[in-house]
Formats: C-alpha cells, structure tokens, sequence
C-alpha cells in the first residue's frame, strides 16, 4: 500500500499564501475563456442547432473544400462539415427541409450518399434530425439546468454551513463551467446534449470534493478555535488532500479508458469530464478554500469557563 500512496500523510503545503497568485491566474483563465467564446463561439451540435447531420466515413482523408461543394451542388443548403476521429470521417450537417414529411429528410439523405459514394467512395454510417422548435427548447433547458443546479449548490452550501460557504461555492461551480466551455470554443469540439451531461457531472463532482473540504474546515473551525484562519484552511485542505488527488486520479484513469477505447460518440464528453475532473480539483484546493478568507470567515467565539463567582452562585 504504500507504492500506492502518491500523496504522503501529514504534508504542510501552505496553499493559502498563495491564494492572490491563484486568484490572478483563475482570473486570466476565465476572461480568456468568456473571450473565446465570444470571439470563436461553441461548434453546436444537431441537438442545439437543428438540423440534419450525416456522417460519412470516406476512404482516405477527403478535402473538405470538395466535398462541402459537392454537397452545395445538391441544393439542400449551405453544408457545414466537420472531420472526426482519425480525419477519414466527416460530419455533414445541413439545414432540415422546409416540408415536415420524413420523406423530404430521407430524400436528402440519400442523395448525399449518392454523390458522396459515387465521388470518394465514401460509405454512409448514420444520421440523426433535430428541428428547429425542438433545438431551441433544447438550448434553453440546457442552460436552465446548469443555472438551477449551480444556485441549488449554493444554496445548500449557505444553509448548510455559512453564506460565505455557499458564495465560495458559487464561484469554484461557475469557474468550471466556464473552464469547460473556453475548452470547447477553442477546440471547436462539438457542443451537444452529451457535453451538457458532462457539465451536469463535472458540477456534481466538483460540489462533492468542496463539501469534503467544506465539512474538515467547519469541524476545524469548533476545534481549533485560537488558530487563524489561514493556518486552520491549510491544515483543512493537507488533511483532505490524499482523499482528494486519490479520487482525481482514480477518475482519471476511468476516463482515459473511456477516452481510448468509448468510440467518437463518446469522445467529447470524455474530454470535457477530464478536464472538468483538473479545473474541479484546482478550484476546490486553491479557489474556494482561499476565498472564504477574503470573504470574512473567522472562527467561532471561544466557550468561555465559568469563573469563580459565577461558581460561587451555583453552589448557594
């Protein structure tokens, strides 16, 4: 057992001291994220588009200059293409006929496999459809879920312990988030209904590493009563630590498999659970933790012992 422990017992990393370099770093880290969202947007699936999305698998790697003007050339609409894996597939996503019949859907299909198989050879895997209304209503329940769960954390987190819990919380939740939407704008993975799964699971994780902390703290809080807080945080955070990196770690690995061997369906939401599973660990450490100073956090009053009159009193 212990080959196995990575983290060792009864470490002192002073992680509070640098609480204003880690806030300056969290700080860049997200403008550039909100930046890159602004400026390159997130490549939206079929699920928050609409649309009709048919995967080609083609021989060798096409060029997409061709094959976009090929499928121009059928008259269904501007084509949106998108290479996948190994760059030998190719998404297709056009608009969703302007006639509801199914029939209209399945004769786009077919006449893109017909002119993709007949010039590359290319040989049709699947499709999926989603319309417009559907797509719109999708969009919104997406982020109404991400915003009742980061306020129900919050919340609870308030309840729970103190409001700067839960405003510390709020923070650590929102950060990665946006971590994980600046990954996906600047990489141009596919942002589906998948990837918002992934969100829904990195802020379950996340919420789940804070509170282990959040609940050491509080307990340090009653038994430590003299110590500062700076020390009583540090001495919270290294107590957590193995339990912390141990559970990252072992995630991890999961996830790599997944990532290796979970096909390209499953390829976005993998990475997003990864890199959630990094930001999550670093935000509850050295954001969250710091942050509760900043906002105020002391610890409780000392018990006080009864003196001697007071004594007195009892005993007549």
């Amino acid at each position: 057992m212990r080959l196995l422990k990575i983290i060792p017992d009864n470490t002192n990393i002073g992680f509070v001291r640098v609480r204003h370099i880690a806030f300056a770093i969290t700080a860049f880290l997200t403008v550039a994220a909100v930046a890159l969202v602004g400026i390159h947007g997130l490549n939206m699936g079929v699920d928050f588009v609409g649309g009709v999305s048919i995967e080609e698998k083609f021989p060798s790697e096409p060029h997409l200059d061709q094959v976009r003007s090929t499928v121009n050339h059928l008259g269904f609409g501007e084509a949106a293409l998108q290479q996948l894996g190994d760059k030998t597939t190719v998404t297709v996503r056009l608009p969703v006929p302007e006639s509801s019949d199914p029939a209209a859907t399945n004769t786009m299909v077919e006449a893109v496999k017909a002119a993709l198989k007949s010039k590359f050879g290319a040989e049709f895997t699947n499709y999926s459809t989603v319309s417009g209304k559907v797509s719109g209503e999708l969009v919104q329940n997406g982020i109404l879920a991400v915003l009742l769960a980061i306020v129900g954390i919050a919340i609870f987190s308030w309840f729970r312990y103190e409001w700067q819990f839960g405003i510390s919380t709020a923070v650590a939740i929102i950060h990665d988030v946006l971590m994980t939407l600046g990954f996906f704008a600047l990489t141009q993975l596919v942002f589906d209904l998948n990837i918002v799964a992934a969100v829904l699971t990195i802020i379950g994780y996340s919420i789940n590493d804070k509170m282990v902390i959040d609940d050491r703290i509080r307990e340090n809080m009653r038994k430590y009563r003299k110590m500062g807080m700076s020390e009583l945080i540090d001495l919270s955070v290294n107590e957590t630590l193995p339990r912390t990196v141990m559970t990252s770690l072992t995630i991890m690995l999961a996830l790599a498999s997944l990532l290796i061997f979970g096909g390209e369906v499953l390829r976005g939401f993998t990475a997003a659970m990864m890199l959630g599973i990094v930001v999550g660990t670093y935000s509850s450490i050295y954001v969250s933790s710091s942050l509760l100073i900043t906002l105020g956090l002391k610890p409780g009053p000392r018990e006080e012992k009864p003196n001697a009159a007071s004594g007195a009193e009892r005993v007549g």
